[in-house]
């Protein structure tokens, strides 16, 4: 039977300012996207960009352009940006995109006819920068909770959805679902922040601009951003189309992957909307932390934006992946530092994983002529029930979403086998010519070990892996979950080709200066 996994990112807000933390976000998607299909899953990965709204309109205006041609400019940047990261998406979704506007305004219409979207007028605090409405209570010192800017009073005619109908059944649903939102704390800000003070029906239309998706039914209105966007997760499935079958297929989502600042949307606006039409809801919305910079989140108002595609240039995109992945726990906030990046590539990619492929290439050179074939193998219990074991764990970290946990797990394996050649000291071995057959073992060993260590990397580091099987003259095709919970895989002819450096060690004093002066620059 066939095994289907769909997992999201939040469509980013269409602007050319997506920076590290945006980065974050869909690493994370790519990297569990990659491990899915590494289980065997049939995956959906969707990511795209939310085009439509008043700070939209206001921009474009801005640049002396029209809305659409404004996002159409910028949607090619987002796009290459995903490709220097490596993000290996199935859809890329913009709400622009015509089924999607039909698919919404369809909705629209659906839910106004079942009654749970009424015509009233809306007076009330709005945060335009996030695009958010707001009630007094929720408000911090007088401004918006999310982003700390000012608020503005709106009055004009809009629609509204029955929001409050729905508190009771969302409270239930929570209590029955104790894993819908996750980690454990967004779950208590939700209930705590926004259902136990109560719920207020919700503005979902505007008519003081124009930039967004017209109600068809009345074309004063046009339908609030947010819950536009929403709804991209299953028009992109093609749901109220005339083919439905990938929505059938891969619906309800197993993972909604988001930001803190916006699992109010996807787990009270959201889920309220999908009962109201009587669909399934996701199985689960996972609110990580931000990566912030000094302590606070990373913003161009703060000019502490980090530019991915420079920090790339310098230090390929695996190396950033690794660092995101592995510096910050996974749902939590982690602090980016230029300082913290370099160590980590010196001290666990040149000192741990690099070091481990480079001696183990250098001693079958060296002590084989790089080519160890006829020897008797011998199996190396102690490394084999490391390797296993390490596999079955990273597994388990892999399904409960603990990322950082499991790339932690696969670098106890790598400094295990660095001890291990300390220990052994192969040099020894290589003197006595009764040792060859011993010495030819460990080694094997070793290069089983990496075959291991490639395959578990995949989904963190995508490219890392082809590099270090090919010093092996090996393909991709080891790269395979099932034959990581094996041990002597391989075959007992292992040829050694010399290669360059995995990566680079780096000044880090004068990698500093560097990137102080880029800083100053721009």
């Amino acid at each position: 039977m066939e095994k289907n996994f769909y997992i999201t990112t939040p469509i980013y807000f269409c602007n050319s300012n997506l920076h590290i933390g945006h980065c974050y976000t869909t690493v994370a998607a790519d990297t569990l996207a990659r491990f899915k299909k590494l289980q065997g899953f049939n995956v959906k990965f969707l990511t795209g960009t939310d085009e439509h709204g008043q700070k939209i309109e206001a921009m474009a205006k801005k640049n002396n352009m029209q809305p659409q041609d404004y996002v159409d400019s910028i949607v090619e940047w987002i796009k290459d940006l995903w490709k220097t990261m490596n993000i290996d998406y199935d859809i890329f979704m913009r709400t622009t995109n015509p089924n999607h506007v039909k698919t919404v305004q369809k909705i629209f219409k659906k839910l106004y006819d079942l009654g749970d979207i009424y015509k009233s007028s809306y007076e009330g605090l709005y945060c335009t920068p996030c695009e958010t409405f707001f009630t007094e209570h929720q408000l911090v010192n007088g401004k918006c909770p999310d982003c700390g800017r000012d608020v503005e009073k709106l009055k004009e005619e809009a629609y509204f959805f029955r929001l409050s109908k729905y508190q009771d059944r969302l409270i239930k649903f929570f209590e029955d679902n104790p894993k819908f939102i996750e980690p454990e704390s967004r779950k208590n800000e939700m209930i705590n922040n926004f259902l136990k003070p109560g719920l207020e029906d919700l503005c979902v239309s505007r008519t003081s601009f124009n930039w967004g998706i017209p109600v068809d039914f009345d074309g004063n209105h046009i339908i609030y951003v947010w819950f536009d966007a929403l709804f991209n997760y299953v028009s992109a499935l093609g749901f109220m189309s005339d083919d439905d079958s990938e929505y059938k297929k891969f619906w309800p989502a197993d993972i909604h992957l988001v930001a803190k600042e916006i699992v109010r949307f996807h787990t009270i606006i959201w889920p309220a909307v999908l009962m109201a039409l009587d669909m399934p809801l996701p199985k689960k919305v996972f609110g990580h932390g931000w990566v912030t910079i000094d302590g606070g989140k990373i913003s161009k108002s703060k000019g502490n934006v980090v530019d991915p595609k420079i920090l790339v240039e310098r230090y390929k995109t695996d190396a950033i992946r690794y660092y995101l992945m592995r510096e910050i726990n996974f749902g939590q906030d982690g602090n980016f530092t230029n300082e913290a990046l370099i160590k980590r590539i010196n001290f666990d990619l040149v000192n741990d994983l690099g070091n481990l492929v480079s001696r183990t290439n250098g001693m079958i050179q060296k002590y084989f002529g790089g080519q160890i074939e006829n020897f008797d193998y011998e199996k190396n219990e102690q490394l084999e029930k490391m390797c296993l074991d390490t596999v079955n764990d990273y597994e388990n970290l892999m399904n409960q979403y603990k990322l950082s946990d499991a790339i932690t797990k696969v670098w106890s394996l790598i400094n295990f086998a660095n001890k291990y050649v300390d220990e052994i000291k192969p040099w020894f071995l290589a003197k006595d010519p009764n040792q060859k057959n011993t010495l030819a073992n460990f080694l094997y060993s070793l290069v089983e070990i990496l075959r291991v260590v490639s395959i578990l990397i995949y989904p963190f580091m995508p490219s890392t892996p082809k590099k270090i099987l090919a010093q092996f003259n090996l393909d991709e095709s080891y790269i395979n979950l099932q034959d990581a919970k094996k041990f002597g895989v391989l075959s007992k002819n292992i040829h050694a080709i010399k290669s360059e450096l995995l990566f680079p060690r780096i000044d880090i004093d004068k990698e500093l200066e560097e990137l102080e002066k880029i800083n100053h620059l721009k």
